[in-house]
């Protein structure tokens, strides 16, 4: 349904991707590995036990294996919708959108949840560029476009203290205009 209220962001031109604005929050949207700016923090779509965005490396240890079993049957997932964050250069903000023991693993109340936690958690560090894919489309069957309905009804509500620029990290496959339908999505109640 449309409104007439005049929408609270506006459409940029020029530069490198398509960009909008959302108040003090800057969205470009660029494919991924075509960074439009420096991040600070990267967005990982994960689930409760983090092994989505795991990598496969070998982690070397003295423990005896049955120890290593223990902990491992002893370890507690993380809420669904939460954020863990690991240090480093950018920092990875793992965004849990999935519960590999449900079918199917998301839900849009996770992702609400997530973004939610994302730009509080981007806030509180003073941080002013994130880097964020399309959750819930990677690993789970969430539609881009309902994604990009998610992040204009997140990004609709929030005020930060200072500019923040999102790299939204285009999949290969997006459908052409995700920016123009972020617009337009913003628009909509």
């Amino acid at each position: 349904m449309t409104t007439n209220r005049k929408s609270k962001f506006s459409l940029i031109q020029g530069g490198r991707g398509s960009n909008i604005s959302f108040g003090s929050i800057r969205v470009t949207a660029a494919p991924e590995g075509d960074a439009p700016f420096p991040v600070e923090a990267v967005v990982w779509e994960e689930d409760t036990f983090l092994v989505l965005s795991a990598e496969g490396t070998k982690i070397e240890s003295n423990d005896h294996p049955v120890v290593i079993l223990t902990e491992a049957f002893g370890m507690e997932p993380e809420k669904p919708g939460s954020v863990a964050v690991y240090e480093g250069s950018p920092l990875r903000f793992l965004a849990v959108v999935h519960d590999l023991d449900q079918e199917p693993t998301w839900k849009e109340e996770w992702i609400r949840q997530a973004l939610k936690n994302i730009f509080q958690e981007a806030e509180r560090r003073g941080l002013r560029s994130i880097g964020l894919p399309f959750l819930g489309t990677k690993h789970g069957s969430l539609e881009k476009r309902r994604f990009v309905r998610l992040l204009a009804d997140s990004l609709e509500g929030n005020s930060f203290p200072h500019p923040l620029k999102i790299w939204l990290i285009l999949p290969a496959d997006v459908e052409d205009g995700i920016i123009e339908r972020l617009e337009a999505d913003g628009r909509e109640d």
